[in-house]
């Protein structure tokens, strides 16, 4: 691997090809006028001027139009085919493949008024479209989604032909293309919808933002803040990942922006290339579980679980947090192992002194905060109809004294790899340097977050504020410097800015457009050919009942699914194929779990794929910019990823990791203690805690890792969480319930084949009168002799939510024991972990050994 493969891994996300003359104004119109139209999509421009105004289906043919076309054109077939300039056969193709998708929208409602009777016509689409999306989906994102989707197209048609449990009864050309293409179920479904309605805006957002400069800037902060501690550099390349991942949605991206100035930095300070590459991999890996993006998968969280934008990040944020500190932790004892040092500050100043201005800095900023978040709710019924003009007019100041202050501070120097490093940047200047960055992101957060717009109209009005930075920043730099030289730059390269970062973030989507559209003939065939049933048997058949073998053979699948495929697709695959199978197993095997900590699961897996070796592309995309071997890398990429094993399985075990039905202070005292868990867990597998561990002291670790996080398990021994009542006392037993309290059901329901299946499900005891608590959950009961059935469940109700059905029998009932707190389980664990502290700290101090000190 050389430099030169890394261009070529960052090319991969935009486009390798660079045409010049009238094919680049074409491949730049194309591109501009697609960002252009997903603004015009999402704003309130349409519905103002009653124009322009596109339904799903009619907007999502635009979208991959715009998307297949533009992967012909930038997309070279081979490593061979020719780069500055597109050959006449990529041309044919980039018209075939426009024409066959803009003919669903040309003719949509011809299509719709005959759903399900296509046309030869429509066939002939269908049989253009899909191998040139296939084609499409091969260039710009490699082999590897590609095939799968081959392969699902193959088993829709090849069903009778399949061998014992894979065998179905097979899927005619004329309703596979129908299904495929002609539906919302396959290549036009929910995962392109997604990629449509949300996450091209933020993918523009995120280019706008680089474009503007706030890449360069959040990795200068973040260096300047942790150059000083052990391993600096690497703590760096850490947050700048974590920070850059607002503005990014892929992990080579992250490793391509960030990567060519941390890796040669954590080089220069003592890492060795294979530890420094991996370094970025980890901290870019991780950008993927970070809100508000995760590599968009939250959008489409928001679709499959079913459940608000919000409550997405609320889930995703605590896990990612701690993954970020435990990742800070990791390069810190890699540091002490090291003997690192770190470098000298501009301006040394007392410890006291720099916790008194960070505590000031807090205190002004949730001043602030809730200045703002008052005076705004104050401002709304005061003017009304035109408060919109003057929210937009104090922002407008807002900016113009955010750009006054960066204008007070000289211009952050050219990020400089190769420049000695003897000190650091003062971060006062650095952080001043660029506070106007920070409005769109407050923006695009309060729409988010406080007003609970859309998540595409927030992002627009993200977006929107960008554009004013873009085009007025530099003159308005040069304007309060009093700067004749315009060495900020003039209005011309701000419009220049502008048009470059409209055309980036148009680029940066063909392969995410592209990567849904094939991905939904996935989700399509295992609609239309009851895959998934045939996914858990084989899970179960391999697992032999065993529910934690089970998870385990999920997660491998998951990583082998995702291997070679952008965040995107690889949510979307591994999210239908295998959250089905823990939700279809784990009723049948007494684990109730939340739909979101089920995604949360095959998802941080998936994750796994992207510095898993051999394929890992963010591995060899770091690897290329430290000079060293891939495969090395991946592989200590992946044990700095060790802590993303963890995870999956705590979201099944313990959901009050994702912040499901917690309390303010009981979200607080789990972060806390997961946060410890995860340190203590990262110190063993590193082998170092005050000091190198002993061998004895690696189980024990385990074991209080264990403890903080799963508490509960070693309480389960003692005293039972649940104890059973005949089925006959349900209504009494919930009377005496306190609300609040955890109810399962365990049910026996008939298939269709006659055979019968035993599922738990779970409740919460309403907070209703006693007596009228059954009636809360949905439910009507009769009894059957000794035996007692389900005879109605309401609509919309809990009971229907859970899964519960007419005629299911109950086979028990499952209340929730009142016994000591889970939490009293951590008192030994903190002590035990005390001790080896204490232990390790003389050990170290007797024989002179390194310690784990900042």
């Amino acid at each position: 691997m050389n430099q030169q493969s890394a261009a070529e891994l960052a090319a991969q996300e935009t486009g390798a090809r660079s045409p010049s003359g009238v094919m680049a104004g074409l491949i730049a119109t194309l591109a501009l006028s697609w960002s252009l139209f997903q603004l015009w999509l999402v704003s309130p421009l349409p519905f103002i001027f009653s124009f322009g105004i596109f339904n799903d289906a009619e907007a999502r043919a635009i979208h991959l139009a715009f998307a297949l076309t533009l992967a012909f054109l930038v997309y070279p077939a081979f490593s061979r085919s020719p780069r500055s300039h597109v050959p006449w056969h990529d041309l044919l193709f980039a018209l075939l493949a426009g024409a066959a998708v803009l003919y669903l929208f040309i003719f949509y409602r011809e299509l719709s008024s005959r759903p399900g009777t296509p046309t030869s016509l429509d066939l002939l689409t269908a049989l253009i479209g899909i191998p040139l999306l296939l084609e499409a989906t091969r260039r710009s994102l490699g082999p590897a989604l590609a095939v799968i989707a081959l392969v699902f197209l193959v088993y829709s048609v090849a069903g009778p032909w399949m061998p014992g449990m894979l065998s179905h009864r097979g899927v005619s050309w004329e309703a596979l293309a129908n299904h495929q293409w002609l539906s919302s179920e396959g290549v036009f479904g929910v995962a392109l919808g997604v990629s449509t309605a949300f996450v091209f805006l933020f993918v523009l957002f995120g280019a706008m933002l680089d474009r503007a400069g706030a890449g360069h800037y959040f990795i200068q902060l973040a260096f300047s803040m942790l150059g000083h501690m052990r391993g600096g550099p690497a703590k760096a390349s850490v947050i700048g990942s974590m920070l850059t991942s607002l503005m990014s949605g892929s992990s080579i991206a992250n490793v391509v922006t960030t990567g060519p100035f941390t890796i040669p930095m954590m080089k220069k300070v003592g890492y060795p290339g294979t530890k420094a590459a991996a370094i970025e991999v980890a901290a870019s890996t991780n950008g993927q579980m970070m809100p508000p993006v995760m590599g968009a998968a939250a959008f489409l969280m928001i679709e499959y679980v079913g459940i608000p934008y919000v409550e997405v990040l609320k889930h995703a944020l605590l896990p990612a947090t701690i993954s970020y500190i435990t990742l800070l932790w990791l390069v810190h004892l890699e540091a002490v192992k090291q003997g690192m040092a770190g470098l000298p500050r501009p301006t040394p100043k007392p410890i006291l002194l720099r916790l008194m201005t960070l505590s000031f800095g807090i205190a002004l900023v949730s001043a602030l905060a809730l200045a703002v978040y008052y005076g705004l709710g104050w401002l709304k019924p005061l003017f009304g109809s035109n408060a919109s003009w003057v929210i937009a007019g104090l922002i407008a100041i807002a900016y113009l004294v955010l750009i006054r202050i960066s204008a007070g501070v000289e211009q952050l120097a050219a990020e400089d790899p190769e420049t000695a490093l003897t000190q650091l940047p003062d971060t006062r200047k650095v952080f001043l340097s660029g506070l106007h960055f920070l409005l769109p992101m407050v923006i695009l957060v309060w729409c988010l977050m406080v007003e609970r717009l859309s998540p595409g109209l927030s992002a627009f009005w993200g977006v929107l504020s960008l554009i004013v930075i873009l085009i007025t920043q530099r003159p308005l730099l040069n304007l309060m410097r009093r700067d004749p030289l315009r060495r900020a730059g003039t209005l011309r390269n701000g419009l220049y800015d502008l048009y470059a970062a409209l055309q980036a973030g148009a680029r940066g989507m063909i392969g995410i457009g592209v990567a849904t559209a094939t991905a939904g003939i996935v989700v399509g065939a295992i609609s239309q050919t009851g895959v998934g049933i045939v996914l858990a048997d084989l899970v179960e058949t391999l697992s032999m009942g065993n529910l934690l073998l089970m998870l385990v053979l999920t997660g491998v699948f998951c990583v082998v699914l995702g291997l070679g495929l952008p965040t995107t697709a690889n949510y979307i695959v591994v999210s239908s194929l295998m959250a089905p199978v823990i939700v279809s197993l784990g009723q049948q095997h007494g684990l109730v779990v939340p739909l979101i900590a089920v995604h949360m699961f095959v998802f941080y897996f998936g994750l796994l794929a992207d510095s898993t070796p051999p394929v890992g592309l963010a591995s060899f995309a770091a690897a290329a910019i430290a000079k060293d071997d891939p495969i090395k890398t991946g592989i200590q990429a992946f044990i700095y990823d060790a802590r993303s094993i963890v995870w999956p399985f705590m979201f099944i075990f313990n959901t009050d990791l994702l912040l499901i039905d917690v309390t303010v202070t009981q979200g607080i005292i789990t972060f806390f203690s997961a946060t410890l868990a995860m340190l203590v867990f990262a110190s063993a597998t590193q082998g170092w805690f005050i000091t190198r561990n002993r061998w004895f002291e690696l189980p024990l670790l385990l074991l209080i890792s264990f403890t903080l996080f799963r508490p509960d398990f070693w309480l389960d021994r003692i005293t039972p969480p649940y104890h059973s009542e005949p089925p006959a006392r349900f209504a009494e037993a919930l009377e005496q319930a306190e609300p609040g309290d955890d109810l399962r059901l365990v049910v026996r329901q008939e298939e269709v084949d006659g055979s019968t299946r035993d599922l738990t499900v779970m409740f919460k005891v309403p907070d209703s009168v006693p007596e009228e608590r059954l009636e809360a959950l949905g439910l009507t009961l009769y009894e059957e002799g000794e035996r007692t059935l389900i005879d109605a469940v309401s609509f919309r109700s809990a009971a229907e939510r859970a899964g519960l059905q007419f005629d299911q029998e109950i086979l028990e009932l499952q209340m929730e024991s009142h016994r000591p707190p889970k939490e009293i389980m951590w008192i030994p664990a903190v002590l035990l972990l005390g001790l080896m502290g204490w232990l390790q700290l003389r050990r170290a101090r007797a024989q002179q050994l390194p310690q784990t000190l900042f």
